[in-house]
């Protein structure tokens, strides 16, 4: 199916999307429960199964020109790594942060082939679910400068078979700070790895549903 993306005015989505986004992760009395930022810049956006937002994420990938910042819970799609060694071949500096529990040798996930490649990988364990589905691109640039986020995983089923979302925000420098200052505090929090030996154990987790249903908000 041809890719088919819609090029929309930033007025008000840009603003509640970098809201809920840069939230604080335990925001609570005394934290300001959101992050508010003017709306500028311009929105591309892709739906799938209708649209094909892999293809316009492989394109926003190939226009980046200093570093590639990676968030993914399930990251099994090859057209995307390859996109990604791609862009680390060319000089770009690419980091990738994974969910520990769902990126392991026995799943279909493409650490493996991030590791081969020599990009820096790291994974996350603090969290339940490290849930997030962001690219940042060229965050030091004020020009070219890009977030890429939305429901989408980067997997096949995602493009193929699932009802999902693609954003990509462009022109926003205040935006692109706020999603880079977010994947830098969970980097901090991260695990370094230079090999599939060095996965951390393996921990319960449920599956993401709130456990605390008969609890008073």
């Amino acid at each position: 199916m041809p890719a088919l993306v819609f090029r929309l005015a930033a007025a008000g989505l840009l603003a509640g999307l970098a809201a809920a986004a840069a939230a604080a992760p335990e925001a609570g009395p005394g934290q300001a429960p959101t992050v508010q930022l003017p709306a500028r810049g311009s929105v591309e956006v892709a739906f799938s199964p209708w649209n094909d937002p892999e293809a316009a994420l492989i394109a926003a990938i190939a226009e980046a020109r200093e570093s590639i910042l990676v968030q993914a819970y399930v990251f099994t799609s090859k057209p995307i790594t390859r996109a990604l060694v791609a862009a680390h071949k060319r000089g770009v500096r690419v980091e990738v942060l994974l969910d520990a529990e769902m990126n392991r040798p026995s799943s279909l996930s493409v650490l493996p082939q991030l590791l081969e490649a020599g990009i820096p990988v790291a994974v996350e364990t603090r969290y339940n679910i490290a849930h997030n589905k962001v690219i940042i691109l060229d965050p030091a640039s004020a020009s070219h400068g890009a977030v890429v986020t939305g429901s989408y995983n980067f997997t096949r089923s995602a493009r193929v078979a699932n009802a999902e979302n693609l954003l990509i925000l462009r022109g926003n420098p205040a935006l692109v700070r706020v999603f880079t200052d977010n994947w830098q505090r969970h980097r901090a929090e991260a695990q370094g790895l230079r090999s599939l030996d060095e996965l951390p154990p393996r921990r319960g987790k449920t599956d993401g549903r709130e456990s605390d249903r008969r609890t008073p908000d």
